[in-house]
């Protein structure tokens, strides 16, 4: 036990920092500079739990093996602390979370970030439920916290309604594997898995297992059909809150998939053809995910909405390299989390910065915004052109490491699936173009006032779109460090 605490201390003083900033926020409520003090609390604590993660430590199971320490977990521990920074200073600059309400916000951040941080490290079926239900019961209080606003509750009662399903599915289908494997450890199911992949009865409940453990995590990564929650969830919770949900949450539903998948089923790793046909499925949600994610962005007039539906063809594009169950996947995945990191955190910030002076979130309303305002709308563009994948921006990066994954797996249907993914890239540089235009091209139907962009607004958005720029040139030390950091617990 004590080796397992001494592994899990960056877990701990996470837990410690959502209680500090609890008491924090009692103590000083009603007193002025309430929200930076908070702010700045919570990032000191983010901060230290970061640091606590040992970077050299040998790979292990924790707490009889609920909890993975090794390179994969560590990653994502890394990635999810930073999303957990960039949404308390998102929330610290957004006029839609009250400053009254401010240490609300930061208490649900950290109890999200907690279970993102068990979710991606979690081999136990048990402890994958759970760690879901840390993740997703935050969620749903978040996507409710502007009170009184009908979109917001249309978004966390949508939010619940489907995350119940998503959770109900899966756990029925965790049922079923610990019932034909009798076993909840993921390394346990594997070897069972390879056992009862002889027998015909034994595989038809393999496959039901698995389609409905799939439900559970096509819900966190809102892939199709799994994804109808996503639209409205954007569009009606706050947008700081959304800026952190399109890429941790997501990140973490990736975590999870990829280690039940490959530690669980041995995707890509049998001598003989899998049990279940996962890479033909997988592909084929590829496919539809992305297909629809694009088609339906190009016909929508809310950004944010946009931005959803973008965020579900990103989801289909991850899916592709997921599906080939290869460490080339694997680390194509790794490599394009930490691109998106960047750019869509960008676009977001850019929408909360537009939002704050017009009130609006319509496309209509970024007319004219290349004179209006300069360097938002520059900075929009760098965005908005790396998630369609142009070079040299960090999106080409990540999309040609994904389609080289797939390529690399060979085979007809792969190839089917990378031209699909090509011909989706294509699509989805319409509905890009279209906000870029609406900025540069369009003139205002009235005559709009500037919009000055405060420092912090301009400091943030620099420093996001300064790697979106540099690893389109230069991207050699964070694969490296993905590298390092693939390493999955047997």
């Amino acid at each position: 036990m004590a080796s397992s605490l001494a592994g899990f201390v960056p877990q701990i003083v996470l837990a410690a920092t959502a209680v500090a900033v609890l008491v924090g926020d009692l103590l000083l409520a009603g007193r002025p500079g309430r929200r930076p003090s908070l702010a700045v609390l919570t990032a000191l604590g983010l901060t230290a739990a970061a640091l606590a993660v040992r970077p050299s430590a040998p790979d292990a199971s924790l707490f009889s093996g609920l909890i993975a320490l090794d390179g994969f977990a560590r990653f994502f521990l890394w990635f999810f602390l930073a999303a957990a920074l960039a949404g308390t200073v998102f929330g610290a600059l957004s006029d839609e979370v009250h400053p009254e309400r401010y240490g609300e916000y930061l208490i649900l951040l950290l109890c999200l970030t907690l279970g993102m941080c068990l979710l991606a490290a979690a081999r136990h079926l048990l402890m994958i439920y759970l760690s879901i239900e840390l993740v997703s019961l935050p969620s749903y209080v978040l996507a409710g916290f502007r009170r009184g606003d009908r979109r917001s509750s249309e978004a966390a009662l949508k939010y619940v309604i489907y995350g119940a399903a998503a959770s109900g599915l899966m756990l029925y289908g965790f049922s079923l594997l610990y019932g034909l494997t009798g076993s909840l450890d993921l390394a346990g199911v594997g070897r069972a898995v390879s056992n009862a992949s002889q027998d015909p009865a034994s595989r038809l409940v393999l496959s039901l297992a698995a389609l409905f453990s799939l439900a559970g995590f096509g819900y966190k990564v809102a892939a199709v059909p799994f994804h109808m929650w996503c639209p409205d969830v954007y569009e009606g919770a706050p947008t700081p809150f959304v800026a952190f949900l399109s890429v941790a949450p997501k990140a973490a539903g990736f975590a999870a998939l990829l280690r039940f998948l490959l530690v669980g089923f041995d995707l890509g790793g049998l001598s003989q053809p899998p049990p279940f046909p996962w890479p033909v499925l997988l592909g084929l949600l590829a496919m539809a995910t992305m297909t629809l994610g694009n088609l339906v962005a190009v016909v929508q007039d809310n950004l944010k909405r946009l931005l959803a539906y973008s965020s579900i063809a990103h989801a289909g594009y991850m899916l592709m390299a997921v599906a080939v169950g290869t460490d080339a996947g694997l680390r194509a995945v790794l490599l394009y989390l930490v691109v998106y990191f960047a750019m869509n955190l960008g676009a977001f910030l850019a929408v909360m910065a537009v939002r704050e002076k017009t009130g609006s979130e319509s496309i209509a309303d970024y007319r004219g915004l290349g004179a209006r305002s300069p360097f938002l709308a520059a900075t929009l563009a760098i965005f908005l052109f790396s998630l369609t994948g142009i070079p040299p921006l960090a999106g080409f990066i990540g999309k040609f490491y994904l389609f080289a994954a797939v390529l690399a797996k060979g085979g007809a249907f792969f190839y089917v699936v990378a031209i699909v993914g090509v011909l989706n890239s294509a699509v989805s540089l319409y509905y890009y173009a279209r906000v870029v235009k609406a900025m540069y091209l369009d003139h205002p139907e009235t005559d709009a006032a500037a919009l000055p962009l405060s420092g912090s607004y301009a400091a943030l958005l620099a420093l996001l779109a300064l790697p979106t720029l540099a690893l389109g040139v230069w991207w050699h030390p964070v694969t490296r460090a993905i590298e390092r950091s693939s390493s999955l617990f047997p």
